[in-house]
């Protein structure tokens, strides 16, 4: 997994490298919460420290047991000064890989699906070409990111800078194309052989799901989860570059040094099933509460997507970060947590589960920045944040 600030400042480029950059803190251990501060002070307090760091607008939320608190800090708008909306619709990113893996084991569950099946079996030809080989990767090393496949969002056109997504920020992908960007690069490692995040395996595990059912896995994801547990405000919605109100602005800093731009226009198709969604804070805590409680899964299939491996290439930044299937497991002083966060240009999203589900944090931002040292501080005050929630 790389770090660096051309990765960074990119929209579902980044995803893996906020995931790193926000997990280093855990490595010196969360500042314990001064005692007797309530959950909604807790909250507040950090949403306005990143709003000091230099983020235009954040907004949170923490459920346990029977009780939600949110808050919510800066504006949604930097030209109206409009504040930030309490259940504002935000793209998710890679939360939508825990979604895609659920349904997938869903279908593992029902046996219409393994997860030793190749791809090649139910993508035939595919995965193919210049050493690609569909028939040597298996659908659990697409969840597990062990498959060894170029990383698309590499070379999607509109993430590179501010000009690149003015020009392409509206352009529609279908699954098969996003691929084909993957395709033209060689693995980079065997299957099986190590780990490295690469929204190409989500991509194809969203056309695997639709080989199976039939039905797209935006559908499946809607049937499965979304009705079951009344996730009434988070949905995919394909073509659809804007965001259902009420959202915020979203920003991004493309450059160290660069002023911010505006980037709230976005076709999902670019990023589909590794991290096309939209949602809310409540809707994400209920589902990562439901994962974490057995809701969702059989216990077979809920043990499988909580099988670790070890995290390679994160390992320097904070040891003993494990990643499952669709879930990362992160190390803290008390005894670690679940998630999964997710980047899209200009928003960043970081949660947190505990093992038993009694209790979830969700944040939101809607602010990319690449300057590294405000950026570090922003992750460093979310990591603080999320480990006094849970510990």
């Amino acid at each position: 997994m790389e770090t660096n600030s051309r990765h960074r400042r990119t929209a579902i480029r980044a995803a893996a490298v906020a995931t790193a950059a926000v997990l280093a803190v855990s490595a010196i251990g969360a500042v314990p919460a001064a005692a007797a501060v309530s959950p909604r002070s807790e909250l507040q307090t950090a949403l306005d420290d990143l709003r000091d760091l230099g983020i235009v607008g954040a907004q949170g939320e923490i459920s346990a047991g029977r009780h939600n608190v949110v808050a919510r800090s800066g504006v949604a708008d930097r030209h109206s000064g409009r504040p930030m909306p309490l259940e504002g619709r935000f793209r998710i990113g890679s939360n939508t890989k825990t979604f895609v893996s659920v349904v997938v084991l869903q279908l593992v569950g029902e046996g219409r699906l393994s997860l030793d099946d190749t791809v090649e079996r139910r993508l035939p030809g595919v995965v193919s070409g210049n050493g690609n080989d569909g028939r040597r990767i298996t659908v659990r090393q697409l969840l597990q990111h062990t498959s060894g496949l170029h990383n698309y969002t590499e070379d999607l056109a509109a993430l590179g800078s501010a000009e690149d997504y003015r020009a392409h920020r509206f352009d529609h992908y279908d699954p098969a194309d996003l691929v084909a960007l993957a395709m033209k690069h060689e693995p980079s490692f065997r299957p099986g052989a190590r780990w490295e995040y690469s929204n190409t395996n989500y991509i194809l595990a969203g056309m695997i799901i639709e080989r199976v059912t039939g039905r797209s896995w935006a559908t499946e994801v809607r049937s499965r989860i979304l009705r079951p547990l009344g996730l009434h405000d988070t949905s995919y919605p394909q073509d659809r570059s804007t965001l259902p109100r009420p959202h915020a602005r979203s920003y991004q800093q493309f450059g160290p040094g660069d002023p911010l731009i505006d980037v709230t226009e976005f076709n999902p198709t670019a990023a589909g099933a590794a991290g096309g969604m939209v949602s809310t804070t409540a809707d994400l805590t209920r589902f990562w509460r439901a994962v974490q409680r057995g809701e969702l899964l059989r216990p077979a299939q809920a043990a499988q997507m909580h099988r670790t491996v070890l995290a390679d290439g994160m390992q320097d930044i904070v040891p003993g970060i494990r990643y499952g299937l669709g879930i990362f497991e992160v190390p803290n002083d008390c005894g670690g947590f679940w998630g999964h966060p997710g980047d899209v240009v200009g928003t960043s999203t970081f949660n947190g589960v505990s093992g038993v589900g009694d209790r979830a944090v969700v944040l939101y931002r809607t602010t990319g920045l690449a300057d590294a040292a405000p950026s570090a501080a922003v992750d460093s005050r979310i990591l603080r944040l999320v480990d006094d929630v849970l510990c």
